[in-house]
């Protein structure tokens, strides 16, 4: 059985994912932190710690993908769009005759991303509390779609 320091220490290193809210990088910088303080002096936390961190990674390499899928379909669809007259006059950018049917699929294709990324990010909020509940309670838990980076 986990002693009560080891349990608030695993728990509080899965909240302090939430960190990225209010500092950039947050998410990674404290539970480094703390990962790095405790790894050596309780398996219940490096255990914690790890999935943390790995967690945080998996979700930073999903949301890299997404936006490499979502970020050139819309500039793209913006450039073909755009009057180059306006561009090389200097008039003001007035977009005419969007064809809808022309990007549909690529526009599908960005949406869905953009989607995905806020259903991942809405996601991950809920399983960080789901752990740090689970670690309070003495638990070990393992975050899914999780890429163990750090084993």
């Amino acid at each position: 059985m986990e002693k009560t320091s080891e349990k608030n220490t695993a728990a509080f290193t899965h909240l302090s994912t939430l960190s990225q809210y209010i500092i950039p990088f947050g998410n990674y910088i404290f539970p480094l932190i703390i990962w790095t303080n405790y790894k050596d002096k309780s398996e219940f936390a490096d255990h914690h710690g790890k999935q943390a961190l790995n967690f945080q990674l998996s979700i930073l390499l999903y949301s890299l993908i997404l936006a490499l899928i979502a970020i050139p379909i819309f500039v793209t669809v913006f450039l073909q769009n755009l009057p180059l007259e306006a561009v090389f006059n200097d008039d003001d950018f007035v977009i005419r005759n969007f064809n809808f049917q022309a990007n549909i699929g690529m526009l599908s294709v960005g949406i869905t991303a953009v989607i995905l990324f806020g259903l991942l990010k809405f996601v991950e909020f809920f399983l960080v509390i789901y752990a740090s509940i689970k670690a309070s309670n003495g638990e070990l838990y393992k975050y899914p779609i999780t890429i163990p980076f750090i084993k």
